[in-house]
């Protein structure tokens, strides 16, 4: 449990120190338009600042294998979530973000979050999974994707209406949240195909299965997607909602695909639940408009 962890908070560094690179390189960039992806990944492709927050989140990727080969699928949601309080100070610091006093409120509930889902963990001895039905695994993915992609395009039509209200981008972020909800569980996946100790050997199982193309799916749709809205919203907006609607998606659907007992006892089981629906309160909550007048990185260019 200590290792899983420890991988847990590390990814949440990378993450968050990620995200906000990316941010900081995406100010200085041109326009990009999710309807032009090839473009966006040339332009993303010529920013070394940008690169570097991509070489962060790939470490994070790393670190999120060694996670879910540890910890139960729901508690590692809930330790990733930890990862939005450095976030909301790093674009404080690094970006001059200004989190208005809802968010900053949203925040402390995602701490307290955290705090029940690692006292859920404290002596538990629940089984890893480490596959799933392809059956079961493609009905929860496809209809998610589909979802998200027709969200995230229906945002993009009202962004383009006149005297509109200056969005937030929550719209934005559950799109991403969606898709990047089921690259978690095709990471998942891909985590427990791996043979840390013969990994030439592990390929070909891994291939055979349906994660690495879900994976590779939903890597190249988010990055394109998650940029966009990184570049027209607050990132200390954007990356909450999406990170709250990917555990929430998560959780649900990974212990159902992946059928991985909640914990028996019922108040391992409720600081669990618990800290699953403080984290959707949060979601819930957050406004879905900016008070203040529209600029540069709350609508589009």
């Amino acid at each position: 449990m200590v290792w899983g962890v420890t991988a847990a908070l590390v990814a949440n560094v990378l993450y968050s120190t990620g995200f906000v690179l990316e941010k900081r390189a995406l100010a200085s960039m041109p326009p990009l338009s999710a309807a032009q992806p090839g473009r966006a990944l040339i332009l993303l492709a010529r920013r070394p600042l940008w690169i570097c927050g991509a070489m962060a989140l790939a470490l994070g990727f790393a670190a999120q294998l060694a996670v879910y080969r540890t910890l139960p699928i729901a508690a590692a949601q809930g330790l990733f979530l930890s990862g939005l309080v450095l976030l909301l100070v790093l674009s404080s610091v690094v970006l001059g973000e200004r989190p208005s006093g809802r968010e900053r409120r949203a925040v402390a509930v995602i701490g307290l979050a955290l705090v029940m889902v690692v006292a859920s963990l404290y002596g538990t001895s629940e089984e890893i999974s480490r596959s799933a039905p392809t059956g079961i695994l493609l009905a929860l993915c496809v209809p998610t994707l589909a979802a998200g992609l027709l969200l995230y395009s229906a945002a993009e039509r009202r962004a383009r209406r006149r005297h509109r209200q200056p969005t937030t981008g929550v719209a934005y972020a559950v799109a991403v949240g969606l898709i990047y909800g089921v690259s978690s569980l095709a990471i998942k996946g891909v985590s427990g195909h791996l043979d840390t100790s013969d990994l030439l050997g592990s390929v070909p199982a891994l291939l055979a299965s349906p994660y690495p193309y879900l994976l590779l799916l939903t890597g190249v749709s988010g990055l394109v997607l998650s940029q966009t809205a990184l570049q027209r919203c607050r990132a200390s907006l954007i990356v909450p909602v999406c990170s709250t609607v990917a555990c929430v998606f998560t959780i649900v659907s990974g212990t159902i695909a992946f059928a991985e007992p909640l914990p028996e006892d019922s108040l391992r089981l409720l600081l669990r639940l618990g800290g699953t629906v403080l984290a959707l309160t949060v979601l819930l909550t957050l406004p879905r408009h900016d008070a203040d007048t529209p600029t540069s990185e709350g609508t589009r260019p």
